[in-house]
């Protein structure tokens, strides 16, 4: 019977998204433990690059509960909202006397898991 309820939650993964995973922990830590509703008005008010693609994944963890398991809208919070580190871009630029300098282009895995209370 518990096992039932916990997989009632809507979950949204986006992979390999090109920004920084210590830039975009800054905004995921906002909206972790909040009412959907509540997250969605952060995200659209935050002038960050992340908050935008944040807010997608948000949006389609809604839309998963809403289809999926025909959960209420306006009883969902974010349970879960983690932003881990994906594959590693490795650039090279060459640097003073004949150096040979890196510029990682690091992606990140978007993950946010909404639920009902």
């Amino acid at each position: 019977m518990a096992r039932e309820e916990e997989k009632m939650e809507g979950k949204a993964i986006a992979k390999s998204v090109r920004i920084s995973p210590i830039k975009a922990r800054l905004v995921v830590d906002l909206i972790r433990g909040k009412k959907a509703d509540e997250a969605v008005s952060i995200l659209e008010n935050r002038n960050k690059k992340s908050s935008g693609i944040i807010l997608k994944v948000l949006n389609s963890a809604v839309a998963n509960a809403v289809n999926n398991f025909n959960l209420d809208k306006n009883k969902l919070y974010v349970k879960e909202a983690r932003v881990d580190a994906g594959p590693v871009m490795k650039r090279v630029m060459f640097d003073s006397r004949s150096h040979i300098g890196h510029k990682d282009r690091r992606t990140s895995h978007i993950v946010v898991v909404v639920a009902e209370k």
